[in-house]
C-alpha cells in the first residue's frame, strides 16, 4: 500500500484554490452520510446544505474538479466520495505519529475516525520515560528519543503534535529534520517552519473564544438593539464601531492566526 512519504494529493498541481480544498472535507462528511444511508444521487441544493455552503460555491468548487452534476438528477454520491477521497489524498494509507500522550494526545489516538478517512496512527511519543511501553488506544508509546527512527522506519510525512507550549518548536524542529513535512499543531503557540511544510494549527480556546463573542452580540441586540441607534440619531454622529473591532481581534486570536477546525 502506498505510503504518505512517496505520494502527495493533487490538488496544488491541478490549481485548486485552499478555500475550495477546505470545503471539500465538508462536502466528503456529507458525501459519507448520504453514502451510509444508500442514498444514490444529490442535488446540488440538497449536498450544499448539508455541508453548510451555498450552492453555487458548491458548482463552483466541483467545477475545479471536473465534476458537473446531471441537470435533473444530480450529483452520484459515490462517485463523487471516490472524487473528492483521490483529491484529498484519502485513497493512499497516510502514517501519522502523535507527539505528546497527555489527556489531548490520548484523546487523539483514541479517535476512531482515522481509519476510516485513510489515515493510520503509526506511533503515539512521549517525552516522559514513565509512559514508555504504556499502551494506549492498543499503542505503546514510545520515547521521543526514538523519534527520527520512528518517522524513517514508518515513512511518516505528517506529524501531530500534542505537547505543551514550551516543547512544541523543539517537537516541530525535530520532526520537519527527519522528514514530515505537514504538522497538525494543538499546542497553543505559533510555530516557525520552513518553506514547503505545511502547518494548521487547532486552539479550542480561541474557538471558544470566538462563540462567546457571538453569545455576547446575540445577547446585546436581544437587550439593548434600540440603545445604540437612538444614541446615533442624538448625537448626529455614528458610534464608535467596538463591536466589528472586537470581532477582528477575536477571529484571529492573540497571534494573529485565523483558528483551523478539525472536522469531526
Amino acid at each position: 500500500m502506498a505510503t504518505g512519504r512517496t505520494h502527495r494529493p493533487a490538488t496544488r498541481s491541478r490549481g485548486i484554490p485552499e478555500a475550495t480544498v477546505a470545503r471539500l472535507p465538508l462536502y466528503l462528511r456529507a458525501l459519507t452520510a448520504l453514502s451510509e444511508r444508500s442514498v444514490p444521487t444529490v442535488s446540488s441544493e440538497e449536498l450544499a446544505a448539508a455541508a453548510g455552503v451555498n450552492s453555487a460555491k458548491l458548482r463552483k468548487d466541483f467545477s475545479y474538479l471536473g465534476s458537473y452534476g446531471t441537470r435533473g438528477v444530480g450529483y452520484d454520491v459515490e462517485y463523487l466520495v471516490y472524487q473528492i477521497s483521490r483529491e484529498l489524498g484519502l485513497t493512499q494509507d497516510w502514517p501519522v505519529v502523535i507527539v505528546g500522550i497527555g489527556n489531548l494526545g490520548a484523546a487523539l489516538a483514541n479517535y476512531g475516525g482515522f481509519a476510516s478517512r485513510g489515515f493510520r496512527v503509526a506511533a503515539l511519543i512521549d517525552a516522559d520515560p514513565a509512559m514508555a511501553g504504556k499502551p494506549v488506544a492498543g499503542i505503546a508509546v514510545q520515547h521521543t528519543d526514538e523519534l527520527e527512527q520512528i518517522i524513517q522506519d514508518n515513512g511518516v510525512s505528517i506529524g501531530v503534535i500534542a505537547t505543551p507550549a514550551g516543547a512544541a518548536q523543539q517537537v516541530c524542529d525535530r520532526l520537519v529534520a527527519a522528514g514530515v513535512t505537514s504538522i497538525l499543531n494543538f499546542a497553543p503557540t505559533v510555530l516557525t517552519v520552513p518553506d514547503g511544510v505545511d502547518v494548521r494549527k487547532v486552539d479550542l480556546s480561541i474557538e471558544l473564544q470566538i462563540l462567546a463573542f457571538h453569545e455576547q452580540r446575540k445577547a446585546g441586540e436581544e437587550t439593548g438593539q434600540g440603545g445604540s441607534e437612538a444614541a446615533e440619531g442624538l448625537e448626529g454622529t455614528p458610534a464608535p464601531p467596538a463591536r466589528a473591532a472586537a470581532a477582528a481581534t477575536d477571529r484571529k486570536g492573540p497571534d494573529g492566526d485565523v483558528p483551523a477546525v478539525m472536522p469531526a
